[in-house]
């Protein structure tokens, strides 16, 4: 299992702040194509291209990088500032 948080404006185009996944391991693109599939606004706010950070046990990870059973995993919308 893993315990996925979502952040920002993810939380609020996804209604959702965390949820714990069934997990066998795997990287952030099998997790977030897992997420995609499930189509709708879960499609449109994680699409590939979209700019966002995936965060792995307080570590932000960069492109493709292992998810470890009982692992929690943050997703964060980009950050914009003036």
């Amino acid at each position: 299992m893993i315990n996925v948080r979502y952040f920002g404006v993810l939380k609020d185009a996804l209604g959702l702040e965390q949820e714990t996944l069934d997990w066998q391991g795997g990287t952030t693109g099998d997790l977030l194509s897992r997420l995609r599939a499930r189509g709708g606004d879960w499609d449109a706010a994680l699409a590939p291209g979209k700019v966002f950070r995936l965060v792995v046990n307080q570590s932000i990870v960069q492109g493709e990088a292992a998810i470890p059973v009982g692992a929690e995993v943050g997703i964060l919308p980009p950050v914009t500032g003036g």
